[in-house]
């Protein structure tokens, strides 16, 4: 059956944000294709996800070249629902990928030189189905590769025609610093800035919020819920079919620990009180900052979708609820 967008996509509810001082408009909530789109999931289940999103007003999806399992799998799915639901809505959707984690075997598979960046946007945009991507990021620093390197690379990616705009992901604050600077000399400043964003880890609290929002770069928020912590999941144990109890995955039995635990049935409350799930509390939080743009949220199924959608309900936070909220992540 032939895929047609709901024609109240942009008007039944999902919020929009200016990515920092540019002209791009971010849903407040995005979809991201770490896990859940690769080649072990069910193709069926990830187009039925990214169809319900974008008939929600979700229109920007968030990839990498190392996204499945395995690498590259992710992308190559995106590319075949593009081509099966989405060819004539391109214009309307924001697509991003990133490069800088190992990908293929070689000295050259990997980091973020010249070399691995250029071979990344080819082989991304192959696999995609698509002439260029809207944001390409730096996925990381390597901690190796000359900034001066990678960040030349991303400007001459954009000068290709290849990415509208450039970003960066997970940079040490001196190294962002440098980078942002060397972009904006080079005539393509960063669009936005992407990092790992939630109630238990808030590094970018101390800087990196108040770098972009004083060079109006936007802030793009991932694993908002902790990779499942910060709802409902893990308040009775590990369930079988759960992230934490797959070998293979990123998030260990030993990251649910018993303090985060009775913090989040702490913050059950509040949110109940709200009308919401712990899940759309904790996204909610994360919204109360005016520095950031998007936040990229994963789901398995449908239901999940729903939950975090929903989060756009209800954004505001009240002082006493930010009190108290700041009182239990003590």
């Amino acid at each position: 059956m032939e895929y047609k967008p709901q024609p109240d996509r942009y008007t039944n509810g999902m919020l929009y944000r200016r990515c920092g001082d540019s002209g791009i408009q971010l849903p407040v909530i995005s979809l991201g294709f770490w896990h859940n789109f690769g080649n072990t999931d069910c193709y069926a289940t990830g187009l039925e996800l990214v169809e319900y999103a974008f008939d929600h007003g979700v229109c920007h999806f968030d990839l990498a070249n190392n996204y499945g399992p395995p690498a590259g799998s992710a992308e190559e799915n995106f590319g075949r629902m593009m081509k099966q639901s989405f060819a004539a809505h391109r214009d309307e959707m924001f697509i991003t990928s990133k490069a800088g984690h190992e990908m293929w075997p070689g000295p050259y598979g990997g980091c973020s030189s010249r070399k691995n960046l250029m071979a990344s946007i080819d082989q991304s945009l192959k696999r995609m189905n698509l002439d260029y991507v809207d944001l390409f990021y730096s996925h990381r620093y390597d901690g190796i590769t000359p900034i001066d390197e990678t960040m030349q690379a991303l400007v001459n990616i954009v000068r290709q025609g290849k990415a509208l705009y450039i970003g960066l992901s997970k940079y040490p604050v001196d190294k962002l610093l440098y980078a942002l600077n060397y972009l904006h000399d080079a005539g393509v400043p960063c669009l936005a800035y992407q990092d790992r964003y939630n109630m238990f880890d808030r590094h970018i609290e101390k800087e990196h919020l108040q770098i972009c929002m004083e060079k109006g770069i936007g802030v793009v928020a991932f694993s908002p819920l902790a990779q499942g912590i910060l709802s409902s999941k893990y308040l009775n144990g590990i369930p079988a079919d759960s992230r934490a109890a797959r070998p293979e995955g990123y998030l260990k039995q030993s990251d649910v620990t018993p303090d985060k635990i009775a913090k989040v049935t702490r913050l059950r409350p509040i949110a109940e009180q709200r009308g919401q799930s712990i899940s759309q509390l904790a996204i909610a939080w994360i919204l109360r900052r005016k520095e950031i743009g998007s936040v990229i949220i994963g789901a398995r199924n449908l239901d999940q979708l729903k939950d975090s959608l929903h989060a756009v309900d209800n954004l505001s936070l009240s002082p006493s609820e930010i009190e108290l909220i700041e009182n239990i992540l003590k």
